[in-house]
């Protein structure tokens, strides 16, 4: 078999088991959806998380080995989506969601010091959805034209914008799913 052949059969094979993986997603209701986005309100999470410095790239490694078993009990932890980014000051914080099976009694403590374990306070989120790449040029687009859209429809984010990511790096990115969100206040 040609070099040029076993290639492309490993590329197409990374490709359909990036696609054929399936994930927990972290519940949520839509309560309102616009041309451009829509709010969502998602129940109390369980998260794993670690902060980093922005020109790292460490996070995702940290959180991807207590899944896969460095934590107090070796166990695995089955891999969720999304995972967000959001920039805290001058660093990052990355997050994994945990299974819905999983408390803060019942998840494993991790090895590693640099990841905390916390919930999220059940909450309302505008959420804009794209395809592409994950790199921060395309998210700071979309997020300028979900900005754009919250200001016309008088809605003020509660926090700064999170990063979500939805598929492996080995998805085309015409095929992946990305997000930028920001938690509101949201009464209608």
């Amino acid at each position: 078999m040609s070099k040029i052949l076993s290639r492309i059969i490993c590329f197409i094979s990374l490709f359909i088991y990036s696609e054929a993986m399936s994930y927990e997603e972290s519940s949520f209701k839509v309560v309102k959806k616009t041309e451009i986005y829509e709010i969502r309100q998602y129940p109390k999470r369980l998260v794993a998380k670690t902060t980093y410095d922005t020109n790292d790239s460490s996070g995702f490694r940290k959180l991807f080995k207590y899944i896969t078993g460095s934590n107090e009990l070796n166990q695995e932890i089955k891999m969720t989506t999304p995972v967000t980014e959001e920039k805290e000051g001058d660093k990052m914080v990355m997050q994994f969601f945990l299974p819905a099976s999983f408390t803060l009694q019942n998840v494993p403590t991790p090895n590693d010091q640099n990841i905390n374990i916390s919930t999220i306070d059940a909450g309302y989120y505008a959420v804009l959805r794209y395809t592409g790449r994950t790199n921060n040029r395309n998210f700071i687009k979309h997020k300028k034209i979900l900005d754009k859209a919250l200001i016309k429809d008088g809605i003020k984010p509660n926090s700064i914008p999170i990063k979500a990511i939805y598929n492996g790096p080995f998805t085309l990115p015409i095929l992946r799913r990305n997000e930028v969100m920001y938690n509101i206040d949201w009464i209608k």
